[in-house]
């Protein structure tokens, strides 16, 4: 431990990507230690990323070539938060410009099943994306609501449930959906069973019951992948708010056949940390996996909150969920308009990146950068490694990179300066937090 890496987001002094080089030694100070113990490890990262929504790619495309340019390397670029992982969106979701299936109505046995609505722009930016990538992207899908015939309510949005007699065939359209994204050069390695299934929106949704979602899962969704040679996509459950997370994930693989399709719980973070949930799940099925799909700072919610507190939730959220045990961190939009859309019901958000695709123009805000404090440094397949600290007003969590580098993130949401020693066996360096600003050492 020679040179230490600090990396620092400041927004009262407007400085980002600040870099100090500091001179290791043995360190004295013992009142504001945080210790890292890479002996120590827990999960396995596979890494950060974004949702490529309709509208997501619609603002891409609502761009010139040269900023195009320059938004992939802001997202998947080596000098851009670095991102390694995308979620899709299976049919319409809120973040559409409207509701669509890839089947025409009434089409049970999917003849009609074709890709081509996103041909025109979901599939362009992805492939910017990988071309982007300086390693392999992975790629997660998740279904909003099945075609309104396949509904109890006979529409696509206000909830609903499946119709037991189109279970195969949705099963089936899972099916589809992943080869036809195989032939785009798009591999998707996961997927999540619903999006949000106890939520009835004024958009795309879909009802289940913890019973409805394993008998989806045991019955017909398993079954149907291994049938196409597809036993390599890992099933996903609840994909919901973290407060239901470890209730809902146990009553789904309570039955061992269910259970031996299920790679893991899916969570979302719009009822508040819930971070011992995550927590619940890994202790009580190591052998599973969680994955953060989705949050954002919802306008309706958020309107009067400044950009640091925006950056400040995410920094603390991420920070909870790897703490608790997660293995991949996905935000939700990549880019929205200057209005946080569009979206067809005007469940308007923000994004670390918005466009103003009217004058060819975008602004990074500042969770993008704070954001990047955790994907540009923890590579895939790092390792998260104990730690110790010496006070709650300092968040902290520490990573093994697979070149052995270590990690380590310091959040400071509070008015204060904080000292902190970093300590690795007696040596390390010290160094001051300022009011609001996170910090990322690396060694």
């Amino acid at each position: 431990m020679e040179k230490i890496r600090e990396i620092i987001t400041d927004y009262h002094s407007g400085k980002f990507w600040e870099e100090t080089i500091h001179e290791a030694g043995k360190v004295q100070d013992c009142m504001h230690v945080i210790n890292l113990y890479p002996d120590v490890t827990y999960q396995k990262v596979r890494g950060f990323g974004g949702a490529f929504t309709e509208s997501a790619a619609h603002n891409y495309a609502g761009m010139d070539e040269e900023k195009q340019k320059e938004l992939m390397t802001a997202y998947f670029g080596e000098a851009g938060l670095r991102y390694h992982f995308g979620r899709l969106h299976m049919n319409s979701c809120d973040f559409a410009l409207g509701n669509y299936t890839y089947v025409e109505d009434g089409d049970a046995k999917l003849k009609t099943f074709s890709i081509e609505h996103d041909r025109a722009q979901i599939i362009p930016m992805v492939r910017a994306a990988q071309a982007e990538c300086a390693g392999k992207m992975e790629f997660l899908v998740s279904p909003w609501s099945p075609p309104a015939f396949m509904k109890t309510n006979g529409e696509m949005n206000h909830g609903g449930k499946l119709k037991k007699e189109y279970y195969a065939a949705w099963a089936e359209y899972f099916v589809k959906f992943i080869k036809a994204y195989k032939e785009e050069g798009i591999s998707i390695g996961f997927l999540t069973v619903q999006n949000e299934p106890m939520a009835v929106q004024t958009w795309d949704s879909c009802i289940y019951t913890s019973e409805e979602e394993a008998l989806f899962v045991r019955e017909y969704l398993g079954p149907a992948l291994e049938q196409a040679g597809l036993s390599d996509i890992g099933i996903f459950v609840w994909d919901h708010n973290k407060e239901e997370a470890y209730q809902r994930f146990k009553e789904i693989v309570e039955d061992g056949r269910t259970r031996k399709y299920v790679s893991g719980a899916a969570v979302h973070w719009y009822t508040g940390d819930h971070f011992e949930a995550v927590e619940l799940i890994r202790k009580q099925y190591p052998d599973k996996e969680v994955f953060f799909t989705e949050g954002c700072v919802e306008c309706s919610r958020f309107a009067d909150s400044g950009e640091v507190e925006k950056a400040e939730m995410y920094a603390h959220d991420i920070l909870g969920n790897l703490n608790a045990g997660i293995s991949a961190s996905l935000d939700w939009n990549l880019l929205l308009d200057v209005k946080g859309g569009p979206n067809h019901v005007g469940n308007f958000c923000a994004a670390p990146i918005m466009c103003d695709t009217e004058n060819n123009s975008y602004e990074k805000r500042l969770s993008y950068y704070y954001i990047g404090h955790f994907s540009r440094y923890i590579e895939p397949g790092a390792v998260r490694i104990g730690t110790t600290r010496y006070s709650d007003t300092v968040e902290a969590a520490a990573f093994l990179n697979p070149d052995g580098e270590r990690v380590l993130v310091l959040l400071n949401k509070t008015e204060k300066e904080a000292p902190v020693t970093v300590r690795e066996a007696g040596c390390g360096i010290e160094t001051v937090l300022s009011p609001h600003s996170i910090h990322t050492i690396c060694y």
